[in-house]
C-alpha cells in the first residue's frame, strides 16, 4: 500500500505562465563583459488577472523565477464581457503602439504576436488586434497591450 505525503506536495498554482521573451545581454564596464539573461514572463488566470514581469539573472532559470515573481507583484484585473473586452481601446508604450477592438461572439483571437498570448492568458475569447507600430520588441508590445487593458477598467459603460 502506497503512502501520500501531503507535505511534499506542491499547491496548484492558480496562474499559468508563458516565457514570452529570452535574451541574453551584456553590460561592457572597465573589468570587461559581464553575461546575464533577461527574462519576459506573463501570468495568466483566464478569468480576467493577468501580469508581465521583466527581470534579469546570471543564469536562464534564475532570471525566469525572478521574472515570474516580478509578473505575481504586477498583476491587474481586465473587464471582460461575454468573452470580449466593453469597447475599442489603443494604448503606446516606448515605441509600441497597440489597438484592441471587440469582436462577435464566435470570431476568435484576430491577434498576432504578444497581444495573442496576452489575451489567451487573460481568458479573452473573441478580440481584433492591430500592433500599430513597427517595433518587434516583445516587452514594449507587451506593456502596451497590459496598458490597453488597464484602460479599460477605468471607463463606466451602461448599456
Amino acid at each position: 500500500m502506497r503512502r501520500e505525503n501531503r507535505k511534499f506536495d506542491k499547491p496548484k498554482d492558480e496562474f499559468e505562465s508563458k516565457l514570452l521573451d529570452l535574451a541574453r545581454v551584456t553590460r561592457v564596464s572597465a573589468g570587461g563583459k559581464q553575461l546575464r539573461f533577461r527574462a519576459v514572463m506573463v501570468l495568466g488566470d483566464k478569468a480576467g488577472k493577468i501580469g508581465v514581469g521583466a527581470a534579469k539573472g546570471l543564469d536562464v532559470a534564475q532570471a525566469i523565477e525572478k521574472a515570474t515573481r516580478v509578473a505575481k507583484k504586477n498583476i491587474i484585473e481586465v473587464q471582460i464581457l461575454s468573452g470580449t473586452i466593453p469597447h475599442e481601446v489603443q494604448a503606446k508604450f516606448g515605441a509600441a503602439e497597440v489597438l484592441l477592438k471587440p469582436q462577435k461572439k464566435g470570431k476568435g483571437l484576430v491577434a498576432g504576436g504578444v497581444v495573442r498570448i496576452l489575451c489567451s492568458l487573460v481568458g479573452i475569447q473573441d478580440i481584433s488586434s492591430k500592433i500599430l507600430s513597427r517595433t518587434g520588441n516583445k516587452l514594449n508590445n507587451a506593456m502596451a497591450t497590459i496598458k490597453a487593458l488597464e484602460k479599460l477598467k477605468n471607463k463606466n459603460i451602461s448599456i
